[in-house]
């Protein structure tokens, strides 16, 4: 083991090194990125192409993932299923934007990607965290889910009431535009 930062690493080998550098660019972009598309508003040009910055980091992440689960065969396992989750999930979500199918199962697939994301790093890496150490194993596996399922019950909740006030709203917007009131009705 190799000591960077005061966190143990495997001394794996130069490409694991290689992998590991990459894996962890990656992951702090994936963090940020996926952090930030979350507080934007839906729907614009910005929210999508910080998404797909997300999902690129997350891509690198599980490339450079199975680089390293190869090479420690088969000590982490468990962190080859959950960046399989991760992007599994990243990539539906991506999929119900592109088909329209709902904002609800957009935000979950989304959130349950970046909540995976989040174990797998807890998982790895807490026991070695300044006060995570102080926390028993399973708390890694339960508290980003815990943390995060509420705050996507809420993004569902939040979207779900915006959308009806906005859909309502735009309704009324049409049935009283100019156009309309220039153009009585045919009969």
């Amino acid at each position: 083991m190799i000591d960077i930062l005061g966190i143990e690493v495997p001394d794996a080998g130069a490409l694991f090194f290689v992998a590991l550098a990459l894996h962890i660019a990656a992951g702090l972009t994936a963090v940020v990125a996926g952090a930030a598309v979350m507080l934007m508003r839906k729907g614009t040009r910005r929210h999508r192409r910080v998404g797909w910055t997300y999902l690129t980091a997350l891509s690198v992440i599980f490339v450079t993932m199975v680089v390293m689960v190869v090479i420690r065969w088969p000590l982490n396992l468990h962190l080859l299923a959950l960046g399989t989750v991760s992007l599994t999930a990243a990539s539906l979500g991506v999929l119900n934007r592109r088909r329209r199918w709902s904002d609800a199962w957009h935000i979950v697939a989304m959130g349950s990607s970046y909540i995976a994301m989040l174990t797998a790093f807890y998982v790895d890496n807490g026991p070695q965290l300044p006060i995570w150490e102080l926390l028993p194993a399973w708390a890694f596996w339960v508290l980003p889910t815990a943390v995060g399922a509420p705050l996507i019950w809420f993004a569902i909740r939040r979207r779900a009431g915006g959308a009806a006030s906005g859909g309502a709203s735009e309704r009324s917007a049409e049935q009283s535009s100019p156009q309309q009131a220039s153009h009585p009705p045919q009969h």
